[in-house]
């Protein structure tokens, strides 16, 4: 029976994934249960930032969901989820301001953030249409198919890797914001830094599981032209 080898590293790109989203669920929930001494939710932080900083073109909106909160450059809107908008934990309040963060940067014009925007048409064709063809070209025993796919879905892996530079820098800024504006206290900050670390490492493994996946397909495009 042909065993594929390769299959090892799906493995590892899922153990990493899950251990990457209890990671945040399990930081999230410790500190959902630590209220803020600001007494502040989510949504108030987040208007207290912009304020802060001169923007009044961006609103803030509440979205269904948990841990579904995102800036929408399009629409400006700051959109933070049912666990963050009302609460008044270090978690929610953490979430507010890394997606104020976001706000910042692109008012600024911070160039990580510019370059994943540029990507994002060719990062959605490359998710959406580089496996099936290199799966096609697989099947079909037609090399270049397979390189044309693996080519597509590298697309996709590199607007991965340039988002881990943009959600680093918008925790970074949001963790100085916190302390700087005195929304939360020196020692409640540590707490919003473990949030947004473990938040980071979903990103961290979604990029290390992309590449994985594209490792794999150049192994398997190797192997067949060994064949």
């Amino acid at each position: 029976m042909y065993y594929d080898v390769t299959y090892i590293l799906v493995i590892i790109a899922a153990v990493l994934c899950m251990a990457a989203s209890a990671g945040v669920k399990s930081t999230y929930n410790k500190y959902a249960k630590v209220l803020s001494m600001s007494g502040m939710t989510g949504a108030q932080v987040a208007d207290r930032i912009l304020r802060q900083n001169g923007i009044t073109d961006v609103g803030i909106a509440h979205v269904g969901g948990n841990l579904t909160d995102h800036y929408d450059p399009r629409s400006k809107m700051v959109n933070l989820s049912d666990s963050v908008y009302d609460a008044t934990s270090v978690a929610a309040v953490a979430v507010a301001a890394h997606e104020c963060g976001h706000v910042m940067q692109h008012a600024r014009g911070y160039l990580p953030l510019k370059i994943r925007t540029a990507l994002v048409p060719a990062a959605n064709i490359g998710s959406k249409a580089g496996i099936p063809i290199i799966m096609l070209g697989l099947i079909l025993g037609l090399t270049p198919f397979v390189d044309l796919g693996i080519w597509v879905f590298s697309l996709a892996v590199l607007f991965q890797v340039v988002t881990l530079p943009v959600e680093f820098d918008a925790s970074h800024r949001a963790l100085i914001m916190l302390e700087d504006y005195g929304i939360l206290a020196h020692d409640e900050v540590s707490g919003s830094r473990k949030v947004l670390q473990a938040a980071a490492m979903t990103y961290v493994a979604s990029a290390a599981s992309a590449a994985l996946q594209l490792l794999r397909f150049i192994l398997l495009s190797n192997s067949r032209r060994r064949d």
